[in-house]
């Protein structure tokens, strides 16, 4: 079975991408990848960890059998086989269960969602790609939100005003590396929790929300509301379902965020 055009499947640990779209990490990799119609690949650290070919399954490390969710995967890759597949459209969310280990482990509670106000927000078990972002990098989204950024940069570009992705869909593995990582530089919890969401409670991880730019911006940086992009999505975005997340002064306690804009379906 050839993959599905431009949709990722999603698990609780790892991610099944179609083929052609991972850069080769080795000559064997490569050639490898070249003929994979999907790609296995652990969320945690990035690993390939199989590739789907034509003639079946290989492994891209000893004892894949044992790879932790790889029961799951193998399933949804198999969903994906199914004649009577779900639809992109046909999205469902994946349990939260192993989420919350993870965050007791940083003294992360239900308190904390309380406090903020954010809710916990489960993953999508399917993405769709939306192009690329700045960076050249595959766009995930989910299939409404992917559709509603095409129409919404299209008719900023009909305006003379260009759009960019800085990121879109964020896994929880992820945004836990971001705490682990700012944790071994020595910041506490709460001073991290000034810049970034905790781990399961950021917009990104529903595949709804994206970080966008405009050439010649610093991304991610205060200075995207004095731009024409900014004043053009203040008037436009709505009309296309987005709305900014994190204005001045916001009930959640996040620093204001004239980049980080979300989309509400329906």
């Amino acid at each position: 079975m050839r993959a599905v055009a431009g949709i990722l499947l999603n698990t609780d640990r790892i991610e099944i991408w179609p083929g052609g779209l991972l850069r080769a990490r080795s000559n064997a990799d490569a050639r490898l990848l070249a003929r994979a119609r999907h790609v296995l690949r652990r969320k945690r650290d990035g690993r390939y960890l199989a590739a789907d070919l034509p003639e079946g399954l290989q492994p891209l490390l000893p004892a894949l059998r044992r790879e932790p969710g790889i029961d799951a995967a193998l399933a949804a890759l198999r969903r994906a086989r199914a004649p009577r597949r779900p639809g992109i459209d046909a999205v469902a969310t994946l349990p939260l269960q192993r989420l919350r280990e993870r965050l007791q482990t940083l003294g992360l509670d239900d308190g904390y969602g309380a406090r903020s106000g954010l809710p916990l927000v489960p993953e999508p078990d399917r993405l769709a790609l939306a192009g690329r972002d700045r960076y050249r990098r595959p766009l995930w989204l989910r299939a409404d939100a992917a559709r509603a950024w095409t129409r919404l940069r299209a008719a900023a570009l009909r305006d003379g005003v260009v759009l960019e992705a800085i990121s879109g869909y964020r896994s929880h593995d992820y945004q836990l590396g971001i705490f682990e990582r700012k944790l071994a530089r020595g910041l506490s919890v709460e001073e991290i929790l000034t810049v970034n969401a905790a781990p399961g409670y950021s917009e990104h991880h529903g595949g709804l929300a994206l970080d966008l730019g405009t050439p010649d911006e610093p991304p991610a940086e205060e200075s995207f509301e004095r731009t024409p992009a900014f004043a053009w999505l203040r008037a436009h975005a709505a009309g296309h379902g987005f709305g900014m997340s994190y204005p001045r002064d916001n009930p959640h306690g996040i620093v204001y965020e004239p980049w980080h804009w979300a989309y509400a379906p329906g």
